[in-house]
């Protein structure tokens, strides 16, 4: 495919507004999107058929790699007072006891790996962050009606808007359903969903005030009624009740049966405030394509996963850190508009990978009868013995790592580089790193929105000087940072930036490589390690950044 037409080539439609890329839908994928679009230089616009962003909560469970792309859109300032960070689960066995707690306390991305928030805070945050902008919008109230896409031949989407019973029209370069489970882009182009959707109903109850500081989740693997309570921000709470076949969800709707209920977990919580009550069934179901022309899908317009691992809305975030960097890539005419048909084959397998995970862990949350509840968490509470295992758990190792197998990567690198710590097509961690002068920064702050080396300062070129030639080539700024050893000091580097892997971290890494240096992605994954006994390397960079060799998704 041919790099797209500058926007100026573009011809509108009379009476049209045109923009790089259209958003429908204003929450937290959507918003996530357009502010990360804006830090990389293009404008975009959101349309929401709602009158303002969703005010009730939803989502109450934000992970290490959402922060870390929050960190990414500069509002990670703003947030983070409102999360409450660093919280784990305690299961509780069909008798009462705990059986088995995850408490994570690694930080490989900079942040604790389990946060609670509040959905409407966080897409509240990113709705006036976007007002940084001044070529971004979001139009309320404006409700999708239809859209035509030209394709290659027109180069742009033409969408039908309603706005307070009258029409409007605009286009776009590039469409993004961010418009939820029942996509109404997803339907006009004959997408559907696979997977599974489950019988198990929860009726969710919010509140507010709680008078227990008690921090983490506490799960109940009761056949009798399995339940979940969630702390939040700001003294809020959640509970979570599964609903048995044959349960009316409007008759277990009833205040005075939810409290008893509540009661029965917690009786403290029992006379709290309630300011939400609704029963959901859930889904395990990934659109059948992620791309169709110039329109896109993300969030749950393109994947439904369970509740039960807290990452449908983290798997949406993660959707808009693959999407902005390479939508921005395309539109402003430096990388093939092939590019984005990686998006498709980097995200959904990791995707999908969540969702069974999901499901896994609502299984063993639900057991369905008091033996099969005996056993299973007997046999957990036996293996957690062993150290290996307890580990596993408590440091939610079982999470899929968040790593490609296939897209815009150099993968089969000679040496050591695909048997890394962490191989092309993974992300790199984010420790601290220590400044010239003696200050501290997290590494992203350091690299900045773009492409970005590191290279290991006690080492010779090793490719470095080739590959950063190659991306300018492309056109594509790439900042160059050296990285000081743990043990070593620092010395006046020689034409670039220099920062002292504090932990060791970093330099782990990359000699785990075979390397002297990697190149990473604006998503911070690892496109490459340098090398100077891989004298093909170049080679592979450059045809990577060629159109006919993007990555097709099937």
């Amino acid at each position: 495919m041919n790099a797209p037409l500058p926007l100026s080539s573009v011809p509108a439609l009379p009476g049209e507004e045109h923009f790089p890329v259209v958003i429908v839908g204003a929450g937290p994928t959507g918003l996530m999107l357009a502010n990360l679009l804006g830090v990389q230089g293009v404008n975009a616009l959101v349309i929401e058929r709602n009158t303002n962003t969703v005010g009730e909560p939803r989502a109450v469970t934000i992970d290490d790699e959402s922060l870390r792309t929050v960190q990414a859109t500069g509002l990670i300032s703003e947030v983070l007072p409102n999360v409450v960070q660093g919280y784990g689960v305690h299961y509780y066995s069909w008798r009462g006891k705990v059986f088995a707690r995850i408490e994570p306390n690694a930080m490989d991305h900079g942040f604790p790996k389990r946060n609670a928030f509040r959905q409407q805070v966080l897409v509240g945050q990113l709705r006036d962050g976007l007002q940084r902008f001044a070529g971004s919008a979001i139009w309320f109230g404006h409700e999708l009606v239809k859209f035509r896409d030209e394709g290659d031949a027109g180069e742009a989407v033409h969408l039908e808007l309603r706005h307070d019973g009258a029409t409007k029209h605009i286009s776009c370069n590039w469409l993004v359903a961010c418009d939820g489970g029942r996509s109404g882009v997803r339907e006009q182009l004959g997408i559907t969903l696979t997977g599974s959707t489950y019988d198990e109903k929860w009726l969710i109850v919010d509140l507010l005030e709680r008078n227990s500081a008690f921090r983490h989740t506490r799960t109940y693997c009761d056949p009798a009624r399995p339940a979940i309570r969630l702390p939040g921000p700001d003294g809020t709470l959640r509970y979570e009740f599964m609903l048995h076949e044959g349960e009316d969800p409007d008759e277990m709707l009833d205040e005075a049966r939810v409290r008893s209920w509540i009661h029965a977990r917690e009786p403290a919580d029992a006379q709290l405030p309630i300011t939400r009550k609704v029963v959901y069934a859930f889904h395990a179901r990934v659109a059948g394509r992620w791309k169709l022309g110039r329109v896109l899908l993300a969030g749950d317009a393109a994947h439904l996963t369970p509740p039960f691992a807290g990452q449908g809305m983290n798997s949406g975030v993660r959707d808009a850190a693959n999407l902005a960097w390479k939508l921005a890539a395309v539109v402003q005419g430096r990388l093939p508009a092939a590019l984005l048909e990686s998006y498709e084959q980097e995200r959904k397998p990791h995707a999908w990978s969540l969702i069974q995970m999901a499901v896994r862990i609502g299984t063993f949350m639900q057991p369905k009868s008091a033996l099969a509840a005996m056993l299973t968490q007997g046999a957990l509470k036996f293996f957690s013995v062993l150290p290996p295992v307890r580990d596993y758990v408590l440091q939610l190792k079982f999470k899929p790592k968040p790593r490609f197998f296939e897209g815009f990567f150099v993968a089969g690198q000679a040496g050591k580089a695909d048997k890394a710590l962490v191989p092309a097509g993974q992300l790199l961690p984010q420790p601290r790193v220590e400044l010239p002068g003696g200050s501290q920064a997290a590494l992203d702050d350091v690299l900045g929105s773009g492409f970005a080396l590191l290279s290991l300062a006690d080492a010779e070129d090793g490719g470095v000087a080739a590959a950063l030639a190659v991306l300018a080539v492309a056109g594509l700024a790439c900042r160059h940072i050296q990285l000081v050893a743990q043990s070593d000091d620092f010395l006046k580097p020689a034409g670039a930036a220099a920062a002292r892997d504090c932990g060791g971290t970093l330099e782990a890494i990359i000699r785990s490589a075979g390397a002297q240096a990697v190149l990473l992605r604006p998503d911070r994954y690892v496109l490459a390690y340098l090398d100077r006994n891989d004298p093909d390397l170049t080679t592979r960079l450059q045809q990577l950044l060629r159109p006919s060799s993007v990555p097709q998704a099937a």
